[in-house]
């Protein structure tokens, strides 16, 4: 028998979902995407494994989403809590950009990207060894490979939820990681080294010696980068990456990622190569806020942004 639940979130304005989605529009709708104006994905809370559906249904200065939660347990009101404290730290729906638009001004390219991407709140993992092992996986390949990769991980390690003759797929916690092998890790399409990277990682989690997600408590992103550094086979990029998108560290700028280099020439040199410390010295203009910036900029190049 399923459990149902559907409620409303007001998020913090501006807010445009489609444009926030976009990312997951070629997801595996087992494990998460955003299909025909719906976001789905399996939650992992306190009550269990919890399957949301979100819709938008207000506008980009007023927004509204419309969540549907779905279970084979019945859902309580602190399952319900728990979605809505999960998905608003997904998505930053009680983050104002307006600080953000307000720092742009200063810079005319970011300021116009800006207009035309109004309402975009980059979403970030649920959990920081997801976005760790996210990083790990996109270690020198494309986004798109490693999408692939990251949803084969999902659907062969993490907790199943059977709903409606349907399986849906969280993605693995470090235990879930732990209790598998490197060469199953493998199996998943990953390097060798990869797979040893992310088991090592999720065994130093499991055995209490690495605390991801105290990590986010420290306002002092450099130490944070600093520790993570000093494990194997994660270097200062993926550690950046890490605290930009699993520990929505805006300030953080992982300016050795190519794209990301790319993109910065695409808006302000003219399309010409560029070495890490040129993007971050053009980054300064972008102040707190830039590793938030960057995914701006990634975005108007996909959309074909003009400035």
């Amino acid at each position: 028998m399923v459990s149902t639940e559907t409620f409303t979130l007001a998020p913090t304005r501006p807010l445009d979902f489609d444009l926030t989605c976009q990312i997951f529009s070629s997801g595996d709708a087992h494990v998460r995407a955003y299909v025909n104006g719906e976001f789905n994905q399996v939650l992992r809370l306190e009550g269990g494994l919890v399957l949301a559906q979100v819709v938008s249904k207000g506008t980009v200065e007023h927004p509204k989403l419309k969540i549907t939660l779905k279970s084979n347990k019945p859902i309580t009101s602190k399952t319900k809590q728990g979605a809505q404290e999960a998905l608003t730290h997904i998505f930053n729906l009680s983050f104002d950009l307006e600080a953000f638009y307000k720092e742009a001004e200063n810079d005319i390219a970011m300021h116009r990207i800006v207009q035309q991407l109004r309402g975009f709140k980059f979403p970030t993992t649920q959990t920081a060894f997801e976005g760790l092992v996210d990083a790990i996986v996109e270690q020198q390949i494309s986004i798109k490979v490693a999408r692939t990769l990251e949803e084969r991980l999902a659907l062969k390690f993490g907790d199943k939820l059977e709903l409606e003759a349907e399986t849906y797929h969280a993605f693995p916690t470090a235990k879930n990681i732990y209790d598998a092998s490197i060469s199953d890790i493998r199996g998943c399409g990953l390097s060798e080294r990869k797979a040893e990277y992310i088991y090592n990682t999720a065994r130093l989690i499991v055995e209490g010696k690495l605390d991801l997600e105290g990590m986010k408590n420290n306002p002092d992103a450099d130490s944070v980068i600093a520790e993570l550094d000093e494990l194997k086979g994660i270097g200062v990029w993926t550690a950046e990456l890490t605290l930009l998108r699993g520990m929505q560290r805006w300030d953080v700028l992982p300016a050795d990622d190519f794209g990301i280099r790319r993109v910065i020439s695409t808006y302000y040199c003219g399309g010409r190569s560029i070495k890490a410390t040129e993007a971050r010295e053009i980054a300064k203009g972008w102040g707190t806020w830039q590793g938030l910036a960057a995914f701006y900029l990634i975005l108007a190049e996909v959309k074909g942004v003009v400035v």
